[in-house]
């Protein structure tokens, strides 16, 4: 199912045995567009304290009451690492709440688990293969690229206001993002362009997003204003279903989604 970014904003957090709090921000990979981390405030609980959470832990959703349950106890999060929510999220913040949690970190290829590398899988006994020299050198050089690595983690609350540009000028800015629950992916970019085009909002895919300059709050585009501007019309009653998206796709170059089609909600 296809949301608004800003309708799960304010949603609840409940673990298996109370309220961790709400969801206050989501980071993404400006790479691949996948939503990688929930940002999540603990108000009074942890005095204001944030804590990441990675949205595979997300149970069920319920509208109705606007939370999410996820298969952790409150003591958990209490005793997880602190992260500095003024502070870009490194990679070796990260690869700590993977330790801590004993979790696959998602830019694992299957060799890294927890804080150990297992490179060589388990023998009937159930015994691991010892690494060999060769194997071990690899791991701690990936292990050293890995705290290093820019993980290119980007806030959605701070994209939101950014400037679009397509290849012969501005044309608006971004009000919303539509994120895929399927898989956590950012699917379409709303973009208000009152600015250049009074009335009309308009889905842009990341697709089309040729370059972030953060620096300058500008998304870049590889299309021209006029691409946009004759682009099928988006408005809050439409409904991003199987056609709109045959229709968007199609005309933006025949590039379709790759997993089944949900509905868009924005509450």
């Amino acid at each position: 199912m296809l949301w608004n970014a800003s309708a799960i904003n304010g949603y609840a957090i409940e673990a298996s045995d109370g309220r961790l709090g709400t969801v206050s921000d989501f980071l993404f990979d400006d790479t691949s567009w996948l939503v990688r981390w929930l940002v999540v405030d603990t108000g009074n609980w942890l005095s204001g304290r944030k804590v990441l959470l990675p949205p595979s832990v997300l149970g069920h959703i319920d509208q109705k009451q606007k939370q999410f349950s996820v298969r952790l106890t409150k003591h958990e999060i209490k005793d997880s690492p602190d992260i500095d929510a003024d502070r870009p999220v490194s990679r070796q913040m990260e690869s700590h709440l993977y330790d801590y949690y004993g979790w696959n970190p998602y830019w694992s290829s299957g060799l890294y688990m927890g804080s150990y590398g297992y490179l060589g899988g388990y023998m009937g006994g159930g015994l691991a293969i010892p690494p060999s020299a060769d194997d071990r050198r690899r791991q701690e050089h990936a292990n050293a690229q890995r705290d290093n690595d820019d993980p290119h983690l980007r806030s959605i609350n701070a994209i939101t206001g950014y400037h679009i540009h397509a290849l012969d000028g501005e044309i608006g800015h971004v009000e919303d993002l539509f994120v895929e629950d399927a898989d956590w992916s950012l699917r379409y970019l709303l973009v208000d362009t009152k600015n250049w085009w009074p009335g009309k909002k308009v889905l842009i895919s990341p697709r089309s997003a040729q370059t972030i300059d953060w620096a300058h709050k500008l998304v870049n585009l590889n299309v021209d204003r006029q691409k946009v501007k004759d682009s099928p019309a988006y408005d809050p009653s439409t409904t991003i279903d199987r056609p709109y998206e045959r229709h968007f796709h199609g005309y933006y170059g025949g590039i379709r989604p790759s997993h089944p089609l949900y509905l868009a909600k924005s509450g």
